[in-house]
């Protein structure tokens, strides 16, 4: 068999071409997670920074997760937590 009958063996131009578009999506893949580490590495120095200043960080992290949420989901979740610690007698 020839490479024009199996269209994806390395002497196939459109093999070139996908290895190198998959190279590149690795790549790009590769830039983003160091960019990921670089800006953890910051928000970690900003919690830092804020408990050096007083602050109690793990309450932070909080606030910043509820301000990723929707107020009517926020209000949900209270309300349930609210009914739960009522039946524990808290």
């Amino acid at each position: 068999m020839n490479d024009e009958e199996h269209p994806n063996t390395p002497g196939d131009n459109t093999y070139r071409v996908a290895a190198g578009e998959l190279r590149a999506f690795v790549e790009r893949f590769e830039r983003l997670d160091a960019e990921k580490k670089d800006i953890a590495e910051q928000q970690k120095e900003v919690m830092a920074e804020a408990k050096s200043r007083g602050y109690d960080t793990k309450v932070l992290r909080k606030i910043v997760a509820l301000r990723k949420k929707d107020p009517a989901e926020i209000s949900e979740e209270e309300a349930v937590l609210d009914m739960y610690k009522e039946a524990l007698g808290m």
